[in-house]
């Protein structure tokens, strides 16, 4: 029990160091760079609006919370499509796996960010650039981050995770490389599974395109989520959490998922005070598809105010 009072103690005292600097913030919207590190790479958890830092539990952890990493007893892949705005893809992939001689969870996570071609244009051709042959000149810009990640439990209850990230950026034939880490922590009451977590993300050196450096988007998550309804065939989760980014002011999150037979899945969510604040919703399946094995498909629907709507979905595979 000192145990467990102990790391209570310790996650409220980090969080009121905090609140002098939470409560003083104010936006710094475009001083952050490579912040495609910061967009959701899960169909599920966006369908709960990213209410997610205490209730994931599959391989998303290694993008939500590394300590989490902890609830996955058998080799777990996930792969997630985004279609953006202006036919900007992205994808994600993740593979997890307990491994009993370094006593945790390992996972890598690999992130990538593509626009396509892109019209090249300037001051003397403000529609397009054309070489002495008349073609249309083009260029390209995207992003790549590898993670790797451990968790492990410190209690029976208390969960401690890493994760450090290989970053590159490329815009036409300039680049910039870097490196970021997150740090994330996890509490399991054992009543109805409510859990506390926190998790500071994106934390590292600056990164540098030419001769301009930039800081890196780091963030600092609290949230908590609980079984409101634990029946046998019915299970809902309520979620809600806090960030507060280095580039702008504190968001809020709150989320929804209903689980039937936990194989088929309804969420809902919201996003308070981002720049396109809105409703998420979204579902999922889970099924066998072999001995051991199973297949889970999730969709989620996110607003994206003036820029219309944005989809994900994702598969995953259980062994």
């Amino acid at each position: 029990m000192r145990i467990y009072k102990k790391h209570i103690g310790l996650l409220l005292g980090i969080i009121l160091l905090l609140l002098p600097s939470l409560a003083f913030s104010q936006a710094k919207v475009g001083t952050t760079g490579v912040n495609f590190l910061e967009l959701g790479v899960s169909a599920r958890a966006m369908g709960m609006a990213e209410a997610f830092t205490a209730g994931v539990d599959d391989a998303s952890a290694v993008f939500y919370n590394p300590a989490a990493l902890t609830y996955i007893y058998g080799l777990e892949m996930m792969f997630t499509h985004i279609r953006l705005p202006a036919d900007i893809n992205y994808e994600f992939l993740s593979m997890v796996l307990p491994v009993d001689a370094v006593g945790g969870v390992i996972g890598v996570g690999i992130y990538s960010l593509n626009t396509g071609d892109i019209l090249y244009t300037d001051y003397s051709y403000p529609y397009s650039y054309e070489d002495e042959w008349g073609n249309k000149q083009f260029f390209s810009a995207g992003d790549v981050a590898v993670s790797l990640s451990y968790g492990r439990y410190l209690t029976d209850k208390f969960s401690l995770g890493f994760t450090v990230k290989y970053i590159r950026e490329d815009l036409s034939n300039v680049n910039a490389t870097g490196w970021a880490a997150d740090v994330g922590t996890c509490y399991d009451s054992g009543y109805r599974d409510f859990k506390i977590a926190m998790l500071i993300s994106n934390f590292g050196p600056d990164m540098k395109h030419l001769q301009k450096e930039f800081p890196l988007p780091i963030n600092f998550k609290f949230g908590g989520s609980i079984n409101f309804i634990d029946a046998e065939d019915h299970v809902v989760m309520l979620a809600a959490e806090g960030g507060h980014p280095a580039d702008n002011l504190e968001k809020y999150n709150v989320g929804m998922e209903y689980r039937y037979l936990e194989k088929f899945s309804l969420r809902i969510g919201e996003r308070f005070n981002y720049d396109s604040d809105g409703l998420t919703a979204g579902g999922g399946l889970r099924l066998p598809i072999a001995e051991e094995v199973d297949l889970s498909v999730d969709y989620a629907y996110q607003d994206f105010g003036w820029l219309n709507e944005i989809h994900r979905f994702s598969i995953g595979l259980s062994f």
